[in-house]
């Protein structure tokens, strides 16, 4: 893997207002101080609970948000609080694939004019070149050029996120942005589109950001990944060691909630481990440690400091004082 870092993200915060009953408002903490890098041509994974702000911070790295706090470096520039040509021209690095793709695509409009819309926007190609371009870009991802004169409706789903990637690729990003786009298929269609993901990867050099809540998908096709809870970074590991060896409380718990298919073997199976309550309310977080109304090992301390994500062996790291107590 290239160590080259590509992007890169300071104690990052996406913060929004919310109105609560009677008028009243409330601060939404979705992402809130998340540090990592990305480095060029890798499948970093993100997971998580639904609502732990995965989809959030991915578009946050778009810029689609303002940022509330922290800095995010893109190819060893800022873009922190680019605004104008300069977000433009961001965009045409980094570019983002939707989890359901009836959703992304507008309705009223063929699929030539889905796939032409990129260039519209940013002022390229034209007459023939563009023509050329979206030919090219549905024999890339798999799909026929037939399909260029019919709607979304038209369309299968596994054929739809097929138009969104090849939309996605339009303007030859460095960084595809890939939130859960197989969590709305078929599992017949999801590893096709898993294994087309791949393919471009190798014949583009593209980084991907990785977001899903399925863990098998992500242990498949991700080297490192990274577990959110309540807008924190909590474990940050190659894919190997965060299967294998675990060490946050709550990333144990998501491994151990992988189904096991039993074989006949005489191998135990482990048990699961199950937490209890439920997870806080983002606009209302515990104090201390994120994780400690849910944790089987909460300690005093816990209820009090918020831990930092440290390393605990290369490569790895844990937001968790069991590790700063038994290095």
């Amino acid at each position: 893997m290239n160590n080259e870092v590509l992007l890169q993200a300071q104690d990052v915060k996406q913060h929004f207002t919310v109105k609560k009953e009677r008028g009243q408002k409330a601060t939404l903490y979705a992402v809130d101080g998340v540090t990592l890098s990305i480095y060029k041509g890798e499948t970093f994974g993100l997971v998580g609970e639904s609502g732990c702000g995965k989809s959030t911070l991915g578009k946050t790295f778009l810029r689609l948000y303002p940022l509330t706090g922290g800095k995010i470096i893109f190819d060893g520039k800022d873009i922190s609080r680019l605004r104008g040509r300069g977000l433009k021209e961001f965009r045409c690095k980094s570019q983002m694939i939707f989890q359901d793709p009836s959703s992304c695509l507008n309705p009223r409009r063929k699929i030539s004019e889905i796939l032409s819309e990129p260039f519209v926007i940013h002022g390229m190609l034209t007459g023939e070149e563009r023509r050329r371009r979206i030919l090219e870009l549905c024999d890339m991802v798999g799909l026929s050029s037939q399909y260029l004169e019919r709607y979304p409706h038209e369309m299968s789903g596994g054929q739809k996120q097929r138009v969104g990637i090849a939309r996605a690729l339009a303007l030859n990003p460095q960084m595809i942005i890939c939130d859960e786009p197989v969590s709305a298929l078929d599992v017949s269609i999801q590893a096709q589109v898993i294994n087309l993901l791949e393919d471009l990867q190798k014949q583009l050099s593209l980084t991907y950001l990785f977001i899903s809540h399925n863990l098998s998908v992500v242990k498949h096709c991700c080297q490192r990944i990274g577990v959110m809870y309540l807008g924190k970074i909590v474990e940050l590991a190659p894919a190997d060691r965060i299967y294998q060896d675990a060490r946050h409380p709550y990333t144990q718990a998501l491994i151990s909630a992988i189904p096991i298919i039993d074989d006949g073997s005489s191998e135990p199976v482990p048990p699961q481990i199950v937490l209890s309550g439920d997870l806080p309310s983002p606009t209302d977080p515990p104090v201390g440690c994120a994780f400690h109304t849910r944790c089987p090992h909460v300690m005093e301390r816990c209820r009090r400091e918020r831990p930092s994500l440290q390393e605990v062996e290369p490569e790895h790291f844990v937001s968790c004082f069991l590790y700063e107590q038994h290095p």
